[in-house]
């Protein structure tokens, strides 16, 4: 009998880099033991010092534990009601069209399929810094119509789950139908021959997959976004609109493995939203967002996945992935479900996400 294909995660997900907002930190949460021993002592610096607040952080976490450990199946509940009851108001922005994509990012892609080094498109691009690239990629005709789109989604009282852990606003694009026919072909045929030159050593080269969604910033939304890493070898990260906004620069640091060396500090890099305009980083390349001054902001994020890279070294806790099935969520490992028991979590050391 063939093997059962499914869908994993690494065991750190449910262990690792779970953010506490009020106290800007990630932390990783074994036990509460374990917790208090690593973390008491931050807590109590940032402004965590009675035992109402120490437990009330205690139970922000646990809650996002059991989140987590329910995200698959929550994520095939709602995607079966948004199919049942979601009309789309533009079917067309659903279907990747070159119409769509900047005459200027066309010619980058047309390069890149012929071109044997990465000079011969960097040129073309503006170079932010060492692994760092902006780069026009849809008209802003185009965006004015996704965010058409996404406006009708986010009043419709179709359900809607969280990006991730740090962002409250935003959509998860896979579950209204957006990757098939629109941000798949964007990932296979436009973006990873760039990728492939930009990024041959951190999986440029072989992204066969992705997470993507949006985040917004504004009022009643979220205003600023913490230092972190992303679920990525590769990510892409494209300013949508809204006119009128001000502030919320992106700002990068360091590589994520470099926290702990004095020779790699830099000086961060501030980095100012473009309507169309898009930014490509390495996943474990470190950043926030500024806080947004005024109006509103939408950005669509990709998390591009090579599964060759993933399936040795998991990018989130930089260990070889110890993989639990999961339903329902693709996190890019591609490892064959042949009915062999699969390992819990190991001890690991801490992992905390300093300020840039």
């Amino acid at each position: 009998m063939a093997a059962r294909q499914t869908t994993f995660t690494c065991a750190c997900f449910y262990v690792d880099n779970i953010f506490i907002s009020k106290y800007k930190l990630h932390v990783s949460y074994e036990n509460k033991t374990q917790f208090i021993s690593n973390y008491a002592q931050i807590l109590r610096k940032r402004g965590c010092v009675t035992e109402d607040q120490f437990e009330a952080v205690v139970t922000e976490i646990e809650a996002e534990i059991a989140r987590r450990r329910s995200l698959g199946f929550e994520s095939l509940r709602r995607e079966a009601e948004i199919r049942e009851r979601f009309t789309p108001l533009h079917k067309e922005v659903y279907y990747l069209k070159e119409d769509y994509l900047d005459p200027d990012f066309l010619h980058i892609v047309l390069q890149a399929k012929t071109a044997t080094s990465i000079q011969s498109v960097s040129h073309l691009m503006e170079t932010l810094g060492e692994g760092l690239f902006r780069l026009p990629v849809f008209t802003k005709q185009f965006c004015h119509l996704l965010l058409d789109e996404l406006d009708a989604i986010e009043k419709s009282d179709c359900p809607k789950g969280r990006p991730n852990s740090m962002n409250k606003s935003g959509i998860l694009l896979n579950e209204y139908g957006f990757d098939t026919y629109l941000l798949g072909p964007l990932r296979q045929h436009y973006l990873a021959p760039v990728t492939s030159l930009l990024f041959p050593n951190s999986g440029g080269i072989c992204l066969d997959s992705h997470k993507a969604f949006t985040v917004t910033y504004g009022s009643g939304h979220d205003l600023d976004l913490s230092c972190h890493f992303d679920n990525s070898e590769v990510t892409l990260n494209v300013a949508l609109g809204y006119d009128g906004f001000s502030g919320g620069h992106l700002v990068f640091g360091r590589m994520k493995d470099e926290l702990a060396s004095q020779d790699s500090l830099k000086t961060p890099l501030h980095v100012e939203h473009r309507t169309g305009w898009g930014v490509l980083h390495r996943g474990g390349h470190m950043h926030s967002a500024e806080k947004l001054l005024g109006g509103k902001r939408c950005n669509l994020i990709m998390w591009m996945r090579s599964s060759a890279v993933r399936n040795v070294t998991c990018p989130m806790c930089s260990q070889p992935p110890q993989l639990l099935p999961t339903p329902g969520a693709d996190d890019g490992f591609t490892i064959q479900d042949q009915g062999t028991q699969i390992t819990v979590p190991r001890q690991r050391e801490v992992d905390v996400c300093h300020a840039l």
